[in-house]
């Protein structure tokens, strides 16, 4: 069966995408970046610019990958990761640093491809199921990741080190691929369309009813989730002050929203499958609202932490389910390019967010940032209600 090792591919992968989080700003500064306001520029950059490159080149990739497999994507996504972050380990200034960033997101979009990879292997009913355990996946390497990284830097003393253990985490995630997920080629009947240039292929998804409302929906889900990520920390200061254990506070602030959502994800996927796409969307997206407006004005540290954990529970709908809902909109052959081109929206969603998160916070308040994410996210509920088609559902099939 083709989940689970993807589950596991999916945990490497996301792990070693995030290692590097935590000793980030230190290498900065060990190759020579100074003052301490070019390092937190840097960082930014350095952690955003990939998410960019991903997102402008994730519909080439997905186009690929219906010519030539999804399979061989995720090995050429895998291979490419462990080989730019072997790389990193040797960059000796930041421009070297920043080359290596860029093509790393050149050559990346791994999500995409394994997203496409499950999704044209499992039955149709239970794509919301395999998606959401996907998610469950990555979600799981997403929070191990940083731990190890900080850990594995503060043991070995070696930030180079780092970067080389992490290529091998890589590429434990290519052998797996490479001898035990199996790849069921289907019949395709859009082969004399595969022999066309890649651009006219993307011109034919405008044909796809309900798609590009898609787009709209993943970009805006992904921006929300992403916008309050710069100002946790600082947050979490406010209300609890110079207590000696803050960071371990701001860090189980952090993880508490990925708890959540690791626990209530799988859950949501398989309703998803039973009560419509839609539906499920449609709650996730205002519980996730009505939790992010009370940590504006909350002043207990433990009351803000306990509705991040309602809010991460209730982002588990949104991704996986708004993904399978794609997959429902399209053939199992024009899925690469399509989870290709939707996989660039939740790119720019994680590459705008934090920036504006923090542009805003700064500007205005963090606060305020709170109450812009709920009405995001109340936006987002409008136009899935009124414009969003969903061809699971009964209505649809009536």
């Amino acid at each position: 069966m083709i989940l689970w090792p993807m589950v596991i591919v999916q945990f490497f992968m996301s792990a070693a995408l995030t290692i590097m989080a935590p000793f980030l700003p230190l290498y900065l500064i060990q190759i020579g970046v100074h003052p301490m306001s070019q390092v937190d520029m840097w960082s930014g950059v350095l952690s955003s610019v990939n998410f960019l490159m991903a997102a402008l080149l994730s519909p080439i990739w997905g186009s690929l990958a219906d010519r030539s497999g999804r399979k061989a994507m995720v090995l050429r996504s895998s291979i490419a990761i462990c080989v730019f972050t072997a790389l990193m380990g040797f960059s000796h200034n930041v421009w070297e640093l920043l080359v290596l960033r860029l093509l790393m997101g050149m050559f990346s979009g791994f999500s995409a491809s394994a997203i496409a990879l499950v999704a044209t292997q499992m039955d149709e009913d239970r794509l919301g199921f395999a998606l959401g355990w996907l998610s469950t996946g990555q979600l799981v390497g997403g929070l191990v990741g940083p731990l190890m990284g900080g850990l594995m830097a503060d043991l070995v003393g070696d930030y180079r080190f780092v970067f080389f253990w992490t290529s091998g985490i890589s590429l434990l995630a290519v052998v797996i691929t490479l001898f035990i997920v199996k790849e069921r080629k289907a019949v395709s009947r859009s082969d004399q369309r595969k022999k066309q240039p890649i651009w006219k292929q993307l011109m034919t998804l405008r044909d796809i009813e309900g798609l590009f409302p898609m787009f709209l929906v993943l970009l805006l889900a992904q921006f929300a989730t992403r916008s309050l990520q710069p100002v946790v920390t600082v947050y979490v200061k406010d209300l609890a002050g110079n207590v000696p254990y803050l960071a371990t506070l701001a860090g189980f602030a952090f993880s508490v929203t990925g708890m959540g959502d690791l626990i209530a994800s799988p859950f949501l996927g398989k309703r998803s499958d039973r009560i419509g796409y839609k539906r499920v969307l449609l709650i996730s997206l205002l519980a996730d609202a009505i939790f992010t407006i009370p940590q504006a004005f909350t002043r207990s540290v433990w009351v803000f932490i306990a509705l991040r954990f309602c809010m991460g529970m209730f982002m588990g709908g949104i991704l996986p389910t708004a993904n399978a809902l794609v997959g429902r909109l399209t053939t199992p052959d024009n899925r690469g390019k399509v989870y290709g081109l939707t996989s660039s929206a939740t790119f720019l969603g994680s590459f705008a967010g934090p920036m504006v998160g923090g542009m805003v916070s700064a500007a205005f308040s963090i606060p305020i940032m709170f109450y812009v994410t709920a009405a995001l996210l109340l936006v987002n509920w409008i136009w899935i209600a009124k414009v969003v088609h969903d061809p699971s559902s009964k209505e649809s099939t009536s």
